[in-house]
């Protein structure tokens, strides 16, 4: 089929449409309702207290971009894609939907036009503070981001055990971990390893249930402070995930620098993030780098940009591992 220009872009413009439909599909929980078979629009609608013909018009939206399945009589299934929405699936997305179709983080995207004109922030300059503090003064945001983070971990931490040979190691401590699933799925890989979890006293604290739910928390320590003043020392990797593409350089060089302070000669830095690609290549890197620019206020990095982080932290670069839509960035220190 030959491609329309004017559709393709017009498909795109639109697609703000998509992601609210997301995500009142995921506030909802429509995908845990179909997770036992079809049911009707009527039923759904009795069972959320939705208007019963304003949620058929979303779910037959939903189904024609393959959220769902709708079949005779106005009745609904669940496709693969949908599956991911259910709060119990093994690859969740629902509560990342949740954020993003947010009005804080909607709001801000709806500045991107002065960040795009001044370098700026948009989040700091339409709220007054950064992200980070509105969520800790809007904990109902927070909790829906921790537990955001800890669902897109589930994806990640298969492909980052399969790249990544974390064998050789003793100790791992986690910096900036959220609630430690990531490093619980290390922890259970290599069942002769050490953990200890590192992030904000807030988060951590719902850290306790997912170790102990995947049995690793007797080999996991827990520690609630800001990597910006501390990380645990005498470990033999050090690993953030996600963590370094919030921050601006001077930022990211600060908490790498508490790192390197951290660490003894032979230990190792494992990062878990995305690489800019060539040009033309790789959208959601370049789109998740705008959003870095409109709502944390970091940057999505180049290898070469990562090289020069490091070697103004005290590091040295030494090799990258590809690990699905990330990749593990090694660096020692020098």
């Amino acid at each position: 089929m030959t491609s329309d220009p004017r559709h393709d872009l017009l498909r795109l413009i639109n697609g703000f449409q998509v992601t609210q439909a997301i995500r009142v599909a995921s506030v909802l929980r429509l995908a845990d309702y179909l997770s036992g078979g079809t049911r009707s629009a009527d039923e759904l609608a009795s069972l959320t207290k939705s208007h019963p013909d304003a949620l058929y018009r979303l779910l037959r939206a939903l189904a024609t971009v393959g959220v769902f399945r709708e079949e005779e009589s106005r009745r609904f299934a669940l496709t693969p894609m949908g599956d991911c929405l259910r709060t119990d699936s093994a690859t969740p997305l629902g509560a990342w939907a949740e954020v993003v179709g947010s009005p804080y983080f909607w709001q801000a995207w709806g500045h991107l036009l002065h960040s795009v004109q001044t370098g700026e922030n948009a989040f700091q300059n339409l709220n007054g503070k950064d992200v980070w503090q509105f969520r800790a003064e809007h904990p109902e945001y927070g909790v829906t981001f921790d537990l955001a983070m800890t669902q897109l971990s589930r994806g990640g931490a298969e492909a980052v055990i399969r790249a990544y040979d974390f064998s050789s190691f003793r100790h791992i401590v986690d910096v900036g971990g959220g609630q430690g699933l990531m490093l619980a799925a290390i922890l259970l890989a290599h069942p002769h390893l050490r953990g200890t979890l590192l992030d904000q006293p807030d988060v951590v604290a719902g850290a306790k249930a997912i170790l102990m739910e995947r049995g690793v928390i007797e080999r996991c320590g827990i520690v609630g402070g800001s990597f910006f003043e501390m990380v645990p020392e005498g470990a033999d990797a050090y690993l953030m995930r996600a963590v370094i593409h919030d921050w601006d350089d001077d930022e990211a060089v600060a908490i790498l620098k508490v790192c390197r302070r951290a660490m003894g000669e032979a230990a190792k830095l494992l990062l878990i993030e995305r690489l800019i690609a060539p040009p033309n290549e790789m959208p959601a890197t370049k789109f998740s780098d705008l959003n870095m620019l409109v709502s944390p206020g970091g940057r999505e990095r180049t290898r070469q940009e990562f090289s020069e982080l490091f070697g103004k932290s005290g590091f040295e670069l030494t090799r990258v591992f590809p690990a699905g839509i990330h990749n593990v960035i090694e660096a020692r220190p020098r």
